[in-house]
């Protein structure tokens, strides 16, 4: 019997199968189709400090072998989001939750992620510095090592949970960056956002995407994932995160051989509802065809 439980910051996973924030809502839609409490956990959407309505529509945009997305952090602001959206997860998922948070300022940061660390639902903190589709924040702090570093320890200031900085490709030195939010304290690293893309009409001849721009996600990025995390994991000392084009089991074992602790499926679930269900289900399989019997013994196996 294969075991497929990981450790992430000092909490056990039963599986490290994690469905992607904006990928999974607030867990109980996907809760109509199945029971969600298979999964390790799941980050849910996007939340910041006030309701934002996202960016003008068109925002999706399908391409070779992956989507570019530029919906802008659409959510109803964390007052909501724990009003309304905590209770009704809570009646179909008993594991604790990660909470994604996006900000516009330090001070944005600190007050969403304040409020969330107090609601008994939430395990982790995953503290997004890396939207590549919003103006005015986003990815300008995950660009920058001082900026996500400065962010990191703002949170962990007024935080009890574990914080995991999510960092963004679109970047020269990613390494730097993971290795900043580690000194200023953070407890992992949740890698990589999707990296900026563009698509254009040749018959408008125009973008395709109201915004022009927007974060390309899918299988095309996995590769780049791949060697992210596995020069993260040589620099830090820290869980990571992993995520980037994951669609089957076998991803996700690539990614844990780089380095990831738990592995996130993003733009999976977009194309089907039940691809992080079915990756669960798959995972003793492949772990019986590559004679792995306990996943966490993996991690970092590839180097």
């Amino acid at each position: 019997m294969v075991n497929t439980k990981v450790e992430l910051c000092n909490i056990t996973l039963d599986n490290p199968v994690i469905p992607a924030s904006g990928t999974f809502g607030f867990g109980y839609e996907f809760a109509e189709l199945y029971d969600i409490n298979c999964l390790g956990t799941f980050s849910f959407k996007g939340t910041t400090k006030d309701a934002r309505f996202g960016n003008p529509t068109p925002r999706i945009a399908e391409c070779d072998r992956g989507m570019i997305n530029a919906v802008g952090l659409q959510n109803p602001g964390v007052e909501a989001v724990i009003a309304n959206e905590l209770p009704k997860l809570k009646e179909c998922f008993n594991k604790p939750v990660m909470a994604n948070v996006s900000g516009f300022s330090v001070e944005d940061y600190v007050y969403t992620c304040e409020k969330l660390d107090k609601e008994e639902q939430v395990g982790w903190l995953e503290v997004n510095v890396s939207c590549p589709n919003v103006h005015g924040g986003g990815m300008a702090f995950g660009t920058s090592a001082e900026a996500a570093a400065e962010v990191t320890r703002a949170v962990k200031a007024v935080t009890t949970k574990p914080v995991i900085i999510k960092l963004s490709p679109n970047v020269t030195d990613i390494v730097s960056i993971a290795k900043a939010c580690e000194a200023a304290g953070a407890d992992g690293i949740s890698m990589i956002n999707t990296m900026l893309g563009m698509k254009i009409d040749l018959k408008t001849k125009k973008p395709v995407i109201a915004n022009k721009m927007g974060g390309f996600s899918g299988p095309a990025i996995k590769p780049v994932a791949v060697r992210m995390i596995y020069q993260v994991y040589e620099a830090v000392n820290i869980p990571i995160v992993g995520m980037g084009g994951v669609s089957s089991a076998e991803d996700v074992i690539e990614l844990m051989l780089a380095g990831a602790t738990a592995v996130e499926v993003g733009a999976a679930n977009l194309i089907d509802p039940f691809a992080a269900r079915d990756i669960v289900n798959d995972l003793p399989r492949v772990m019986e065809k590559y004679r792995i019997n306990n996943l966490s013994e993996i991690i970092g196996g590839a180097h």
